[in-house]
């Protein structure tokens, strides 16, 4: 099958990371096509830049007809139902992949972002998933997304520091790592902190294939219909 895993915004470096990343996971016969946006911000950080890089989404995914299924790689599930009204194989967000993921082996998960400024938009997701509940909290390590680039060592620090929060005081069972950024980091953080870290990307990828695999795809009665 061939899989499209979709970066909107146009950060080729995060791209990169974002395709080793799902290819790590995909089955031996899952193609990855991964990409990004050619118009847009950079980064996604907060509402404004999650409606400017809507219109380069569905233009990149345009250019995609033939793939089995669509991975949207910003954690916000940017554009998310816009993607599943324009296409009928399977569209997942990573955000909705890994708090799916995560409510099903911990009682209670948290989240660890970027910036404070994206914190309301997740929380928001989570009530409209019906997740809301299974989350301990979501807290923002104040890294720029672009950061995360950089492979800083203190960068790396401040998102232990929260996950080591996440666990002693919000009594998080798991950590849902909250920017495609992090997808990198998903092995490492598990066996240092001995508990669950979930990457989207992984979490997304691997749900795209079963998915595929049980011929299943986006309904096109009702609110994702074209009619």
């Amino acid at each position: 099958m061939k899989i499209l895993v979709i970066n909107p915004n146009t950060t080729a470096s995060m791209t990169r990371k974002i395709g080793a990343a799902a290819r790590s996971v995909a089955r031996p016969d899952t193609q990855i096509v991964a990409t990004n946006s050619q118009d847009g911000p950079a980064s996604i950080q907060g509402f404004l830049d999650v409606a400017t890089c809507v219109p380069g989404l569905l233009e990149e995914v345009a250019h995609h007809p033939d793939v089995d299924a669509i991975v949207i790689a910003c954690f916000d599930d940017t554009g998310l139902d816009a993607v599943r009204s324009l296409v009928s194989v399977p569209v997942l967000g990573i955000g909705e992949a890994a708090y799916h993921a995560a409510s099903m082996i911990a009682n209670k998960f948290g989240v660890i972002t970027t910036l404070s400024r994206s914190v309301p938009g997740l929380e928001h997701n989570l009530l409209r998933y019906g997740l809301a509940q299974k989350c301990s909290g979501v807290r923002a390590t104040e890294i720029p997304v672009l950061k995360l680039e950089e492979g800083d060592p203190a960068t790396l620090d401040k998102i232990r520091t929260e996950i080591r929060a996440a666990i002693d005081q919000d009594k998080a069972e798991a950590i849902v790592l909250g920017c495609a950024g992090m997808a990198d980091l998903m092995a490492q953080l598990s066996a240092e902190f001995g508990l669950p870290v979930i990457d989207g990307v992984a979490a997304g990828v691997t749900f795209a294939e079963a998915l595929v695999s049980i011929k299943l795809g986006t309904s096109k009665i009702g609110a994702y219909s074209t009619q």
